[in-house]
């Protein structure tokens, strides 16, 4: 199984003095069905460089052959969380790796490409159709969307009310998907044969 490097949400519990990097470990089953090793990408490495245990020696000796940047949360709001997953993705650009932007990881692509977010009602807690070049019928725990496609790519699929709901990248192997695929009771065949495909571009 070739690895996976899977960027990590931040959950802060002050009365513990704890500050935990976490995974839906759903996340971690999604990835082992596309026949790929998950591995967590520890949020504090950009930051310890003095230390020489920086995140460009831990992606050297893990050598992923793609990258997944999870769900959960609105970008800007954890620093660490935002400078692991830009390195992860200057890492991908560098060395052609796919990636896979789930939710607030699509949200993360269209930034980096100069998009803009907005807020949308009616996306949380809720499922809808895709339209567009991929169908079924997904969930939605979002309340940020795209307001544009970014540049440089193109849009896969909207809802009904026209919001994006996926993107691919004109030239590079990297997708944004608006739904978790981790969240389903069974996982869609469609998004699991999608992401084998997609991590052994």
């Amino acid at each position: 199984m070739r690895p996976v490097a899977v960027s990590q949400r931040i959950d802060d519990h002050p009365q513990r003095s704890e500050s935990r990097d976490a995974l839906d470990r759903r996340l971690i089953e999604l990835i082992v069905a596309t026949g790929h090793l998950p591995v967590p990408v520890p949020n504090d490495l950009p930051l310890a460089a003095e230390t020489g245990v920086n995140l460009n020696a831990w992606l050297a000796a893990v050598r992923p052959c793609a990258v997944l940047l999870s769900g959960g949360g609105d970008p800007g709001h954890q620093p660490a969380r935002d400078a692991t997953e830009s390195r992860l993705l200057d890492h991908a650009l560098a060395h052609g790796l796919p990636v896979l932007g789930l939710c607030r990881g699509m949200q993360v692509l269209g930034l980096r490409a100069r998009a803009q977010l907005r807020t949308a009602d009616g996306h949380v807690g809720t499922r809808h159709r895709l339209v567009g070049l991929l169908h079924g019928d997904v969930n939605s725990y979002h309340r940020m969307v795209l307001a544009t496609c970014p540049d440089g790519y193109e849009v896969l699929a909207r809802s009904g009310d026209g919001e994006i709901e996926a993107i691919r990248h004109d030239t590079l192997p990297w997708e944004g998907w608006m739904w978790h695929p981790e969240r389903e009771p069974v996982f869609r065949t469609t998004d699991v044969e999608r992401m084998r495909t997609l991590f052994n571009a």
